[in-house]
């Protein structure tokens, strides 16, 4: 890409990093894969751009930068500006509950707010001695999954999607965890090759954007795969077929949790019926409802 800002004056990281907030901010960039300020973002991309680490100490920051270094930083800004690429496609990593994933534009970019109910092992609503088998649904870059198998160390996981691309993604990150004797792959749609398999808890973070949702993103939210964010004209078609097969593929004692994001109210409004438990969250997030099996078979006439 080529290099159209004028970084005239700049020297050092600092520089870089503030001067990279007064451009995002004068472009009007979006921030919701992760980052929520443009400040957030110039640093982050400042120091990933001289492979530095995210939590590299402020006292180095003063540091004068090479040639070679400042090119590295225009471009990625530049990738950032003028094609409103997300951060994350531009360095290629994501981060999930503490964890490192790779990241492409095969898959969306890590961002859920099941992240802190992994970190606290899904606690109180499942005994996390008991969790032997889960199942990421609809996985994308396999971040849930995989982070789950880190939250159950003695459990099996599956990562599911219906897209071959994302699932290699997945496999990527599967190989940089070191989980290939844990964590499987299976390309399916949604539970249609799952037949005879069970788990103790399943989560999902499916399609969910609706049709007036995908006509106003922001640019940013173009460069991920449509496949991952729409999900019909009320955001519904893909935790609709969820809801009916779960029980299925859930254990007696098992719990399944699904975000539907901003869909939520359209889907207590289609199940009335149904006591979706919505979940809170301490970092923020919401739209993420939890119902047990004994629940999913109750009101299964419900279920339609």
């Amino acid at each position: 890409m080529t290099n159209k800002l004028d970084s005239t004056g700049l020297n050092t990281l600092k520089d870089f990093m503030r001067w990279g907030a007064s451009r995002f901010n004068e472009a009007k960039l979006s921030f919701g894969h992760g980052m929520l300020t443009a400040l957030d973002e110039a640093v982050y991309l400042t120091l990933r751009a001289v492979h530095l680490p995210i939590d590299t100490p402020e006292i180095y920051w003063d540091a004068a930068l090479t040639e070679t270094e400042k090119a590295k930083i225009l471009d990625y800004f530049t990738q950032r500006i003028e094609g409103k690429k997300p951060a994350a496609y531009i360095t290629q990593e994501g981060w999930f509950a503490g964890l490192p994933f790779y990241v492409d534009e095969r898959t969306l970019i890590p961002r859920s707010p099941i992240a802190e109910l992994v970190e606290a092992q899904f606690t109180p609503w499942v005994d996390p001695y008991t969790v032997e088998t889960v199942l990421d649904l609809c996985t994308g870059s396999g971040c849930i999954g995989i982070a789950c198998a880190y939250a159950f160390p003695e459990a099996s996981v599956d990562l599911v999607d219906i897209s071959k691309d994302a699932l290699d993604v997945a496999n990527i990150n599967i190989d940089r965890h070191n989980l290939s004797d844990r964590v499987t792959t299976i390309q399916s749609d949604l539970f249609s090759n799952l037949a005879g398999k069970k788990y103790d808890l399943i989560v999902s973070n499916p399609p969910y954007v609706d049709q007036e949702d995908m006509a106003i993103l922001d640019d940013e939210f173009k460069h991920e795969p449509e496949l991952g964010l729409y999900s019909g004209s009320d955001g519904l078609d893909a935790t609709r077929e969820i809801l009916k097969q779960a029980l299925n593929h859930l254990n007696p004692d098992g719990v399944l949790i699904v975000e539907v994001g901003n869909s939520q109210y359209a889907l207590a409004e289609a199940y009335p019926e149904i006591p979706f438990y919505w979940l809170e969250f301490e970092k923020g997030g919401d739209g993420v409802f939890l119902l047990t099996a004994q629940q999913l078979k109750e009101y299964a006439t419900h279920i339609i």
